[in-house]
């Protein structure tokens, strides 16, 4: 049966997964690595979210320092499974998003995908997002095909809660076209917060927000922003929420404890998750969550008292560890891309039509 290895690099910009999945009739994970990212790496790439002097060089040398460990993380996984390149299908490499604004019909990931196929000998298939775009569509989030794969229930409603450095959610029902959307900051700006305060780059199981107070009048001026009253289609990104943002809303609370602030961002990316997945699907039965906010016990805890008639639940009890799940749908979505199979959703994303994704960089 093929294998393929899936690579994901999210907003986090903590480091990079690897899961080396067997595709047969489904998709089974075999092995996964996790390679972190340097500190000038995720310098380098969080600057070039905004834009600056010289961005075209300074993006070229970054997604170059990317490839490079790409391609390690590739090789210790090889290494740890004791497998030849020549086993490996393809590579697919989501890249690390460094600009999405859809609404002006690009989103960029860079990963120098020729470069990792030559460091590797292995093909690789990227570039998932501009297909869909192309179509009309937002290009993300992209994960709710695969959710549908892996998780749909002929007897349950679920959704599929994805909280990295912003949140997404899949609505899977049984009869009905798969449904999707960015919820809003999951968190990034938790992250940035105690990175700015502390020096630590997360909340380690909430500990900090939990040490804190919501402060309602913030909450409610954060939650006024226009994209939590729009419905989906929609997704968003470091371009609207971000340090600077948050920082323009502090300005009237000045004297606020930062632990409040912490305590105020938890409850914001707990609200417009629920809130939005209420709207969306409110006789939703099971929430499956991954990503790293499966691990934030404050959040998990402000989730479930926020959605009492839902069971929340790790995919880890369905079978998938949540760190896992992203770099499982980058190797599905390079399978997709080689068999021409279509995996956008336009129920999801809002394209024109259903479209084969990814670009392919022969080994």
């Amino acid at each position: 049966m093929p294998l393929y290895i899936g690579v994901m690099s999210g907003t986090s910009l903590d480091g990079l997964d690897f899961a080396l999945v067997e595709q047969s009739q489904g998709t089974t994970l075999l092995e996964t690595h996790y390679e972190p990212m340097p500190a000038q790496l995720k310098q380098d790439l969080l600057d070039l979210c905004a834009s600056a002097p010289d961005e075209l060089a300074r993006a070229a040398l970054a997604e170059q320092a990317w490839a490079e460990l790409a391609s390690a993380g590739v090789h210790r996984l090889l290494d740890k499974t004791q497998l030849s390149s020549s086993t490996i299908r393809a590579i697919g490499s989501h890249g690390q998003t460094v600009r999405h604004e859809p609404q002006r019909g690009f989103s960029i990931q860079i990963g120098h995908p020729a470069l990792l196929a030559e460091l590797t000998s292995i093909s690789v298939v990227t570039d998932f997002r501009r297909r869909d775009i192309a179509a009309g569509g937002q290009g993300a989030p992209l994960v709710p095909a695969f959710h549908e794969a892996m998780f749909s229930d002929a007897k349950r409603i679920r959704a599929v809660l994805n909280i990295g450095g912003f949140s997404n959610v899949s609505l899977l029902r049984s009869g009905t076209s798969t449904r999707g959307f960015d919820c809003g900051p999951g968190n990034v700006l938790l992250d940035a917060w105690i990175h700015r305060h502390q020096g630590q780059p997360y909340d380690r199981d909430g500990n900090w927000a939990a040490s804190g107070q919501v402060n309602h009048q913030l909450l409610t001026l954060l939650l006024s922003d226009d994209f939590f009253a729009t419905h989906g289609p929609k997704s968003t990104g470091r371009e609207l929420f971000n340090l600077p943002w948050l920082d323009s809303h502090l300005a009237s609370f000045p004297d606020l404890a930062p632990e409040d602030v912490q305590a105020t961002l938890l409850e914001l990316t707990a609200r417009s998750i629920s809130e939005a997945l209420i709207e969306a699907q409110p006789d939703t039965e099971d929430v499956l969550i991954c990503g790293g906010g499966a691990h934030n016990t404050a959040l998990m805890q402000r989730l479930q008292a926020l959605l009492p008639a839902c069971e929340l639940a790790s995919t880890a009890n369905y079978g998938i560890e949540p760190d896992w799940l992203e770099a499982m749908a980058f190797a599905w979505l390079a399978h997709c891309c080689i068999e021409g199979i279509a995996a956008n959703r336009p129920s999801v994303t809002g394209a024109r039509g259903l479209r084969t994704l990814g670009a392919i960089y022969p080994a």
